[in-house]
């Protein structure tokens, strides 16, 4: 009994070794050389119309799925470009990686992820990691605990690193937020306002150094010096409660002073929305109305602050668009790999909403 004769390439039922199409399949039912189907697969314009359409024609019968493994090798690139980002959490980020993967895939380029975090936890170097899988580039997403690693990473690799301003590395390009003039715009937009006492929920790292610096700098311009008060916290809902505790203290509402007879104060300029949500839990606990006995200035201009039932006002940071000048910057990098670092700062916004009015 004759079998059935299937297509090139095509398993046959019950054939359990049957192999996948292969270039050869593919040259062989359209009949062209296995070079000119490199070509075709490579987007090559040096192939006429008709012959690229057998090709193309060929590949979808057969379900072709070309081998990237060894594209790769002979291209020595992989098309994938390692991504570090220090906290998951934390949706600037992720909004940041938005604008990032939309000009590296209009390039053809694919992310790999790890989670910073799980590397201070593991020790594990995804970085060491990153250049075994053979990435064309390494972006570092925020502020990274070991910079000794993504130093000798960018000794391999074209890097750059995006929404932060450490480390300083030869031929890494930085592309970050203005932090400094952000928080300035944030604290000024209180003070016009007519707050007096406006405190400040601090973060860590270069980025909370800067927005630090742009509060006082705000204050003291204003002749407010003596009106400094500030609570550090660890960026995150908890950190922002707890902070906003310590300076609310165990005010009544209304009463306008803290236990002691301090005078709490009128308005708060939290790190991130983050911190800025926990700001609110605390006011609410507290007994304060936001924004009619605590004004609420946030930073990052999250998805957070465009929830209706909070309308955060807060300082927009731009996220897409240091994802967008992070990629370009790596795609120049793999471009020139020796050419000089390249700092590029985003200049914020004010996004008023409705946390901020004058005190009461």
């Amino acid at each position: 009994m004759e079998r059935s004769k299937e297509p090139a390439g095509r398993a046959v039922a019950g054939d359990v070794a049957a192999r996948p199409p292969t270039i050869r399949s593919v040259a062989e039912r359209a009949g062209v050389s296995k070079s000119l189907v490199s070509l075709v697969l490579r987007g090559s314009p040096q192939v006429s119309d008709a012959k690229r359409a057998a090709v193309l024609e060929a590949v979808r019968e057969l379900d072709y799925r070309p081998n990237a493994a060894a594209r790769s090798l002979v291209a020595r690139r992989t098309h994938t470009v390692g991504v570090l980002l220090n906290d998951m959490r934390n949706p600037w980020f992720v909004e940041l990686l938005d604008g990032l993967n939309s000009v590296l895939h209009a390039h053809g380029l694919r992310m790999l992820m790890a989670d910073g975090r799980l590397n201070r936890r593991t020790g594990e170097d995804f970085t060491r990691t990153f250049a075994e899988l053979r990435v064309d580039g390494l972006v570092a997403v925020g502020t990274l605990p070991d910079t000794g690693a993504l130093a000798e990473a960018a000794g391999r690799l074209p890097t750059v690193v995006a929404g932060t301003h450490d480390p300083r590395l030869p031929r890494v390009d930085t592309v970050a937020n203005d932090d400094e003039r952000g928080a300035r715009l944030a604290t000024e937009h209180l003070i016009a306002l007519g707050h007096r006492r406006i405190a400040h929920i601090m973060g860590q790292g270069s980025v909370g150094e800067l927005r630090r610096r742009g509060y006082e700098a705000a204050m003291r311009a204003h002749g407010l010096d003596d009106r400094v008060l500030m609570a550090p916290s660890d960026a995150t809902e908890e950190g922002g409660y707890r902070a906003a505790v310590r300076l609310l203290g165990g005010t009544a509402g209304g009463t306008g002073r803290r236990a002691g007879g301090v005078e709490r104060p009128t308005a708060v300029f939290a790190f991130n929305d983050i911190a800025a949500v926990g700001v609110l839990s605390a006011a609410q606990e507290l007994g304060l109305d936001v924004p009619r006995d605590l004004s609420l200035i946030g930073c990052d201009n999250t998805y957070l602050a465009r929830i209706r039932h909070l309308w955060l006002t807060t300082v927009n940071n731009a996220s897409h668009e240091v994802g967008r000048r992070a990629a370009q910057c790596l795609l120049d990098r793999m471009d020139r790999p020796d050419r000089p670092a390249e700092r590029q700062l985003v200049e914020p916004t004010l996004e008023v909403r409705g946390t901020a009015a004058a005190p009461y």
